[in-house]
């Protein structure tokens, strides 16, 4: 009696685990049979059953294709039977896809970020004029500001105004300007001057809380 016992490990594989050993035998029956009336007719008891397993979902039409093909599968591509969807060939499923661009234009100087890329492209497209020369400033003082996140010492124009030379592929040039940027300083205080008002804020908002706390009356 004991020889008798299966284990998992002297069984088929499954190829589809989550739907389970008695799907994986009703599929190898429906695989044996030797009318395509009688496959047919099994192929579709079957999707009854693994759409059971998920009742919110078996009447979905995206979720019976995903069925169909999940039996196709589970039949390593060897049942001949009649599919609403038309049946997934292996050489599909096998195909690797195509691998995705990392969406950064400009590795050599990542503490810009993308938007400035965008920014200064879009730049590139207007005329000249006072517009294109107020957008320039600003993209220039917020790559400074970001520059400075990045790193907290000082930073001179000419290095912001290389960096934007060379992003904007030689369109925008500002070395030969005689206006300034703004002070380093000044940006380092306004992007420090946020964080030090909102943790006051919230130590105010304490301190008020625990006056109220202690001028409560005690019963």
């Amino acid at each position: 009696m004991i020889d008798d016992i299966e284990y998992n490990t002297e069984r088929e594989h499954l190829i589809i685990p989550e739907y389970g050993r008695h799907i994986q035998k009703m599929i190898n029956h429906a695989k044996a049979q030797e009318t395509k009336e009688e496959r047919n007719k099994l192929a579709k008891s079957i999707i009854a059953v693994m759409g059971n397993m998920q009742p919110h979902l078996r009447d979905v039409a995206d979720f019976q294709h995903k069925l169909w093909d999940q039996l196709f599968i589970m039949s390593n591509f060897e049942l001949d039977a009649d599919s609403p969807y038309g049946a997934p060939s292996k050489e599909e499923l096998s195909e690797r896809p195509q691998p995705l661009k990392y969406p950064q234009n400009f590795p050599k100087y990542r503490f810009y970020g993308n938007n400035i890329k965008t920014m200064i492209d879009v730049a590139n497209t207007w005329e000249d004029g006072e517009m294109k020369e107020a957008l320039t400033y600003t993209i220039a003082n917020h790559m400074k500001k970001c520059f400075l996140n990045w790193n907290k010492d000082t930073v001179e124009d000419d290095v912001i105004y290389d960096h934007l030379y060379e992003l904007s592929d030689g369109k925008i040039n500002l070395k030969n300007t005689d206006e300034d940027l703004t002070d380093s300083t000044r940006l380092m205080k306004a992007s420090s001057g946020k964080k030090y008002s909102n943790s006051s804020n919230k130590k105010s908002g304490q301190k008020k809380n625990n006056n109220q706390n202690r001028n409560r009356k005690r019963y």
